[in-house]
């Protein structure tokens, strides 16, 4: 064969490669409310039951999912840039619904820690008392039954995007919210940080390859904090409005977590660890709200009253509340999570920005 035809044939097959991007088979996603796409509510908990009805889910899907939002959570856009179906909640699979391109275990209101640490200090408040080690649970169970069905299942997870987090939020959250100090959580993050870093070890061991491991958004910037710990100190505030003590307490968290998978990344020299920085590409909004199409990044769409429309006894949902005309220029959906828009920006600064170190293996097959 002549070299000109061997160049030929060559460009053919680099153009099939072209036209067919490679991608991810699926998405396994783990953590609380800023990912969960319906398991809390398919559990049956009641401890926030608004989830499950309007406004809820009104600017996508025009109907309650079981999402703590508006709309689409991050991992919602990750499934979509990479041209795959979003995530069943894992405890739609009881209804028939497959598992081939993946599963969200994601539960609002879940823990890093077990929940039994948090009643031992008398922290009752807890929404569920699923955590970490039960997810991964899960998991398992899904997948013995995919490597029962697929032969090549080793291939299939090391194709497939793992999605630790964001978790370790409600760790800190209910203990904040009961009085505790940020000297007392700071004592808390390194066991917070280990049992997320021994999760994605069990994962690394259970067959994941690439894996993205999330940090903490800054919480100083949230509703809540804002309305719980607000001050007359206006030295306590940055430029933006938001509490500076507490976006330090999450940089401390992120910048502990980052060094412990410096260190898992030695152990396990062979799986991709992606450190997601949800801290810088959300705070990105709140530095130039206008830029990215915001008009208040402080204040909740919906809620009950107050400078910053967080009233725990109104809430979203509740009796009182009220939802703002256009959640697409809020940041914040209910003094607790952000809206859709807001997750939509973090999710594209993680996909096509600098915040996912090092950066994924493919790149979005479609934008989002």
């Amino acid at each position: 064969m002549s070299i000109f035809m061997k160049t030929i044939i060559f460009i053919y097959f680099l153009s099939l490669v072209s036209c067919h991007p490679q991608s991810y088979n699926a998405i396994f996603s783990f953590g609380d409310s800023l990912a969960d796409t319906g398991n809390f509510l398919l559990s049956g908990a009641m401890t926030f039951p608004v989830i499950g009805k309007l406004p809820y889910g009104e600017t996508f899907f025009k109907h309650a999912t079981g999402r703590c939002s508006n709309g689409r959570l991050i991992v919602d856009f990750f499934a979509e840039a990479y041209g795959l179906p979003l995530l069943p909640p894992y405890l739609a699979l009881k209804k028939g619904i497959k598992a081939e391109n993946g599963v969200n275990f994601a539960t609002a209101g879940a823990t890093a820690i077990s929940a039994e640490y948090f009643y031992s200090k008398n922290i009752t408040i807890l929404w569920t008392n699923v955590s970490l080690t039960h997810q991964l649970g899960w998991f398992q169970q899904v997948k013995a039954n995919i490597c029962a069905i697929r032969k090549d299942c080793r291939e299939y997870l090391k194709k497939s995007l793992f999605i630790v987090g964001e978790i370790g939020g409600n760790d800190y959250n209910y203990p904040y919210f009961v009085g505790g100090s940020i000297k007392q959580l700071k004592a808390l993050v390194p066991a917070v940080v280990e049992t997320i870093i021994e999760a994605t070890s069990v994962l690394i061991e259970e067959g994941a390859v690439e894996l993205i491991v999330p940090g903490n958004l800054p919480i100083g910037c949230s509703a809540v904090y804002l309305t719980l710990f607000g001050t007359p100190n206006k030295d306590a505030y940055d430029k933006n409005g938001c509490l500076k003590a507490y976006n330090a307490f999450s940089k401390y968290h992120n910048a502990k977590l980052k060094l412990a998978i410096e260190d898992l990344r030695k152990e396990y020299p062979q799986a991709k660890i992606v450190y997601a920085d949800y801290y810088g590409a959300a705070k990105r909004f709140y530095h130039a709200p206008k830029h990215y199409g915001f008009s208040n990044t402080l204040v909740a769409c919906c809620g009950g009253g107050g400078p910053y429309n967080f009233n725990n006894s109104a809430r979203c949902g509740h009796i009182g509340y009220k939802a703002c005309l256009d959640a697409s220029k809020f940041t914040n959906w209910d003094g607790i999570h952000l809206t859709e828009a807001a997750y939509y920006h973090i999710a594209k600064g993680l996909l096509n920005g600098p915040f996912t170190s090092p950066p994924l293996t493919f790149p979005p097959i479609k934008q989002i």
